[in-house]
């Protein structure tokens, strides 16, 4: 049902971009933006990963790394290759992975994450992150990312042309001011609804699938408790087009529920706790 509901949003949000496509361009304005949509979603879907690293400046660890043990115990055990390891030297503890499929995967933690979470709260986090990389989340987050920066992108486009004349054409008419006014103000609203619906689902199923390959729910849900506290207090200063990407959110304020990226902790945690009952 969750997969089901995934795919649900991501065709609402490529239909937002194609349909705004339309009523700057009707048909030919369509194609274009299914044409633009689909070279991006390429580019982040090769790119993506290097892209991040870089900009965290993160480090590759060996086998001689205690995150590196860890990880390579819990793949095994997910049945998943051996992804990559790296460390981040930032004291805000959190965790992603990155890669655009399990055979090319990443996975990063800060060395905060280490100093604050006991052994078997970081197998809860690695875990959660391999979940993801099996779920092919990563792809999932990148080309619901893209879109919606894509949209983002059309609707500034759509306030200068209004600045200066232009318009959204109504048929033969001219301009139509309904739609460009709502393509400025509306459709990034709801494009970044979407966009968080979309990774506070995954969120869900990646810490049920992280507790699956551990075996427990435990790890992770006292994880979640320390880490949401400490990322409060010690943000990561991350750009909120990334904010998905974390186990936890990297920064502190930020818009209401409907635009959050994560699903609160505490609800995480209880989800958890059914798991840990039996319950789901």
């Amino acid at each position: 049902m969750s997969y089901l509901k995934t795919a649900m949003l991501l065709a609402a949000l490529g239909a937002l971009l194609i349909s705004i496509g339309g009523l700057f361009g009707g048909q030919n304005g369509a194609i274009l933006m299914l044409v633009v949509s689909v070279v991006m979603n390429f580019g982040t879907y090769w790119f993506s990963d290097r892209i991040v690293l870089r900009m965290h400046h993160a480090t590759e660890v060996g086998q001689d790394h205690p995150l590196y043990r860890v990880t390579q115990r819990l793949s095994q055990k997910a049945g998943l290759p051996m992804p990559k390891v790296y460390i981040i030297a930032n004291p805000s503890p959190n965790a992603f992975a990155t890669g655009r499929d399990p055979n090319h995967a990443a996975v990063a933690a800060t060395d905060g994450l280490l100093q604050v979470l006991s052994e078997s709260e970081v197998e809860g986090v690695i875990a959660h992150e391999l979940a993801h990389v099996k779920h092919r989340d990563i792809l999932i987050s990148t080309v619901a990312a893209t879109i919606g920066t894509a949209i983002v992108y059309v609707a500034h486009m759509a306030q200068w042309a209004a600045i200066f004349g232009g318009g959204v054409r109504n048929d033969d008419r001219g301009p139509n001011p309904i739609a460009l006014l709502a393509t400025i103000i509306l459709a990034p609203m709801a494009a970044g609804l979407i966009q968080s619906a979309i990774s506070r689902s995954r969120e869900f199923e990646a810490d049920r699938g992280g507790a699956e390959i551990v075996g427990s729910p435990m790890g992770l849900a006292n994880a979640l408790r320390k880490l949401d506290s400490a990322a409060k207090q010690i943000p990561l200063g991350a750009s909120p087009a990334m904010a998905h990407m974390y186990i936890v959110k990297p920064f502190l304020g930020g818009l209401n529920k409907m635009f959050s990226t994560h699903p609160p902790t505490e609800a995480r945690i209880a989800a958890l706790m059914a798991l840990r009952m039996g319950r789901v």
